[in-house]
């Protein structure tokens, strides 16, 4: 072949590739997510899935569900939120900083009494009627969505006045469960993801809450008005959806919907 005519095969040859690559290279975004605190773990790995098959990248900060409303409220420039409640994306969405018709619940919270010590903890939930501990963790009701559930079940028991003075509060689930582990309490509510492990106690000892006694922890996702145009926050909260997600999710011991209904009608 006369070298004029190879190199013009050559140079077609390449375009040809240039055109195949290029699409997949500027498709390629980056997404700024919100997460709250008790989801930390499951999306550590649901974020690597989502990368390696998308090639987007994504940005993760964590906090408790008030808190990441107050910071989008003022201005940060996050577009996805995984909240741990409904309330926080719905007001989003109705104050026009979250795009209409996006919000979903990705996953249902279990509560768990939980100390890292074995035998502390009894599978009713009875040490909360003892005096064998002298201090107890909850997240900020006011920011936590687990914290209100905890305070829900301390009343529901007719315990809420009696451990009032020995409760001591984290700012978010995450801070909640550090007071447990490193001892500054000898239990604590925490959330299920926190301890558990395709269905079993990863240490310690803990009491599942039945769902009876606390309004379900329904966590809801939302696309925010930042990430309207990002084609890598869409991208994220499809994901989020499929059933290798999914599966992430269940064995953080987060339940479906559809089982919390048969369990509490």
């Amino acid at each position: 072949m006369p070298v004029l005519k190879l190199l013009k095969t050559l140079c077609a040859s390449a375009a040809v590739v240039g055109l195949l690559i290029l699409p997949q290279t500027i498709a390629a975004e980056t997404v700024s997510l919100a997460v709250a605190s008790n989801f930390a773990g499951p999306m550590a790995h649901i974020i690597e899935a989502f990368e390696a098959d998308s090639g987007h990248e994504v940005q993760l900060s964590l906090g408790s569900s008030g808190k990441l409303y107050a910071q989008i409220s003022h201005g940060a420039p996050f577009e996805v939120l995984l909240s741990a409640d409904q309330r926080v994306p719905k007001q989003l969405e109705q104050g026009g900083l979250g795009v209409p018709g996006t919000r979903f619940t990705y996953a249902v919270g279990q509560l768990v009494l939980w100390s890292p010590t074995d035998s502390v903890v009894d599978d009713a939930g009875d040490i909360l009627k003892s005096r064998g501990f002298e201090k107890l963790a909850i997240a900020n009701p006011r920011l936590a969505p687990y914290g209100a559930a905890a305070v829900e079940v301390l009343q529901a028991l007719g315990r809420f006045d009696a451990l009032k003075p020995r409760l001591i509060m984290g700012e978010n689930i995450a801070q909640t469960y550090h007071f447990v582990s490193t001892a500054n309490a000898e239990l604590g509510f925490v959330a299920a993801a926190q301890v558990m492990r395709n269905g079993q106690l990863s240490g310690g000892s803990a009491w599942l809450v039945p769902q009876h006694l606390y309004t379900p922890i329904r966590q809801d996702a939302l696309l925010l008005r930042n990430g309207a145009d990002n084609p890598a926050a869409r991208a994220l909260l499809d994901f989020i959806r499929t059933p290798a997600a999914l599966k992430i999710i269940r064995s953080y011991g987060y339940v479906q919907q559809t089982a919390l209904h048969k369990a509490t009608h």
